[in-house]
């Protein structure tokens, strides 16, 4: 109904988590019927995969699996979040002992809100959910993202100056930024969105651009050198009051498309075909009215969806990205 009524109607942002059996079937139904009634408008997913060692539900590597299919047919993008590895940002950068999923929502917000920034207030480099689609899915099927978000910094450890500009560029591509289980410096990049947020300026954005590609452990597809899109808002983040985060005056937010996102589907497979291998579990699925068959399906989808990471990945890559000067902004 809500729907109905708008009168400039981008797309659709779903958030859920896929171990469980409400967030990957509910969630994978919601998508479809959204496909259906609204097959020209963009479907954003933020979803919370199985990470490595926090199990929440036995059943985790068949949802996952199963979910995943219905994430590559009925979503645009998909920005891949792990309890595990935010729970990990929460301790490291705040200090939270036993985190709960108040402080882990808090980070997720974070990111969410600086995708939606430009939409809601004035900016100098402009960049609304379309353009972001448009410049970080160079395949259909290629859609599955790494976020990752700088500065977290505990309202216990307000610190007078600001991170710079480069600081903040840089850290954000930090394997312990990603808040997914998975490590960039595995894979190459195939597209990069860095959405600047507060005291801000044109120039800074460009240098720090320059000092990413020169960076050897950032490694971009030989086919994609440029490969970032920017954006900036000059208004800056915003904290809950009485909250974990401490108020900045600048902050970034990255959306990549990494080869590196196997290592998650790598995970979820390798259970499932543990527990497929002896059929467990399985009857629970049939008596709710699911056929063997998909299973099968799902499990090929994703093998497919990993061999095209993985050919991308193994292209060789040309060292002109790192000599060419033109700061792509």
């Amino acid at each position: 109904r809500l729907a109905e009524f708008c009168t400039g109607l981008q797309g659709f942002m779903v958030y859920n988590s896929i171990g469980g059996g409400t967030g990957s079937g509910l969630g994978s139904l919601l998508l479809e019927r959204l496909s259906t009634e609204y097959p020209h408008k963009q479907k954003l997913g933020y979803v919370v995969y199985p990470g490595p060692q926090m199990p929440t539900t036995v059943m985790e590597p068949y949802n996952g699996m199963l979910a995943t299919h219905s994430l590559l047919e009925f979503t645009d993008s998909v920005c891949v979040l792990g309890n595990e590895a935010v729970y990990d940002i929460a301790r490291r950068n705040l200090g939270i002992e036993k985190p709960t999923y108040a402080n882990v929502n808090g980070l997720i917000a974070q990111v969410v809100g600086s995708l939606t920034a430009s939409m809601r207030f004035d900016s100098a480099l402009n960049a609304n959910i379309n353009e972001f689609q448009t410049s970080l899915v160079p395949f259909p099927r290629i859609h599955f993202m790494l976020a990752s978000y700088a500065p977290f910094i505990s309202v216990d450890r307000t610190v007078c100056e600001q991170p710079t500009v480069v600081e903040m560029s840089l850290s954000v591509f930090e394997p312990l930024s990603i808040m997914a289980k998975c490590d960039p410096r595995h894979g190459k990049y195939l597209a990069c969105c860095l959405m600047y947020r507060g005291d801000i300026v044109p120039k800074d954005v460009g240098a720090a651009v320059g000092t990413i590609k020169t960076k050897r452990y950032i490694q971009f597809v030989d086919w994609a050198p440029t490969g970032f899109k920017c954006g900036i808002n000059y208004k800056a983040p915003s904290v809950v009051p009485g909250g974990d985060l401490s108020a900045v005056g600048r902050a970034l937010c990255m959306v990549a498309n990494n080869t590196a996102i196997c290592e998650v589907f790598d995970r979820i497979g390798h259970k499932f075909d543990m527990m497929y291998s002896r059929r467990a579990f399985v009857h629970w699925y049939i008596r709710e009215g699911m056929e063997e068959a998909e299973f099968a399906d799902a499990r090929e989808d994703m093998a497919s969806l990993q061999k095209d990471y993985e050919e991308l990945n193994e292209r060789p890559s040309s060292d002109d990205e790192w000599t060419d000067d033109d700061d792509d902004v």
